[in-house]
């Protein structure tokens, strides 16, 4: 004989599973085929210094994320160590994200600083972020986890 009150348990189980996915995904700057970083390999900046865009052939998921690679080597890279590469407020514009909110990304927009992937929203917003990349850093760090989810 059913349970009904095990049925209802289960069912908030498996909403809050699905929610908690939706959380994570959100958490990440993705397009419609959750792609992150428009399809750019993250191993690339660090490895050659230059945005590369990825190859489908080349894929791996990570936190409800897909993240594209320019060869097996940067994917098999990235796999041994996904924090290392992953960009910095889920891959959207870090001086959006100082500045309080989530904003999409040019992958030719970016800098890595002490080893870590930053993205903007532009050139010309680079720029701006250029400026004072310690304080738009601290300020994006201190806001993200409010904007991290919406």
């Amino acid at each position: 004989m059913l349970n009904p009150n095990g049925i209802a348990r289960g069912l908030a189980v498996m909403l809050m599973a699905v929610s908690g996915a939706d959380a994570v995904a959100a958490s990440n700057n993705v397009d419609r085929e959750k792609v992150a970083v428009g399809g750019y390999d993250v191993v690339a900046y660090f490895a050659s210094g230059a945005p590369q865009r990825g190859l489908p052939q080349f894929a791996a998921r990570h936190d409800g994320a897909t993240y594209r690679f320019a060869s097996a080597a940067n994917l098999k890279t990235f796999r041994a160590d996904p924090q290392k590469y992953l960009p910095q407020y889920g891959g959207y514009c870090a001086y959006g994200a100082a500045s309080g909110y989530k904003a999409p990304i040019d992958p030719t927009a970016w800098r890595i600083v002490d080893g870590k992937l930053y993205l903007n929203y532009s050139h010309a917003v680079q720029r701006q972020w250029l400026a004072d990349i310690p304080g738009y850093i601290r300020k994006a760090d201190e806001n993200w986890p409010k904007l991290r989810d919406k």
